[in-house]
């Protein structure tokens, strides 16, 4: 059990070190809380979320989020994302559609998202670092010759499974 306090001593302010009454629990300058006489409160050290948090810049966190760039795998999204830090634009990784059974991991595309403010300086820094080209990409766009080859592949499957529908039946 810790020793009581006497009430003679005086507290003290860590960030603008004002001396106040003992009944005072925070400072009246700066609203920080009061410590003890000669007692620094010592800041807890950042975590890794924390330090990241620092990094990133207000102007950069508003809006809906958009499509910026997209990744082979996990590994590849998380550098992307590092780049993108490092500017302070904050972002978001998420398992490319088709691509979201358990099963897959960190194996399988990703998409990376940005909000809003921050998709020029995204996009910016992506071709920069020539991770994106200059062309604009939507990934809900589907290229047409891979639409063809979907549709003649799925109507070639329809077919057979009728072919031998009529085949067991005879």
């Amino acid at each position: 059990m810790a020793a009581p306090r006497s009430t003679s001593d005086a507290l003290e302010c860590p960030t603008c070190a004002g001396r106040y009454a003992p009944e005072e629990r925070f400072c009246p300058a700066c609203g920080t809380p009061l410590v003890h006489g000669g007692q620094a409160a010592e800041p807890d050290p950042l975590t890794a979320r924390q330090e990241r948090a620092r990094k990133i810049k207000p102007q950069f966190a508003e809006g809906e989020l958009v499509y910026v760039a997209g990744a082979r795998n996990q590994a590849e999204g998380e550098f992307i994302q590092g780049l993108l830090l490092e500017e302070g634009v904050p972002s978001l990784l998420r398992r490319s559609a088709g691509f979201d059974v358990p099963d897959f991991l960190a194996a399988g595309p990703r998409d990376v998202l940005v909000p809003q403010s921050g998709e020029t300086a995204a996009r910016e820094v992506l071709l920069q670092a020539e991770i994106i080209s200059a062309e604009p990409f939507d990934p809900r766009v589907v290229a047409p010759g891979r639409l063809l080859a979907g549709l003649l592949a799925g109507l070639a499957v329809v077919c057979l499974v009728i072919w031998l529908g009529t085949q067991v039946l005879h």
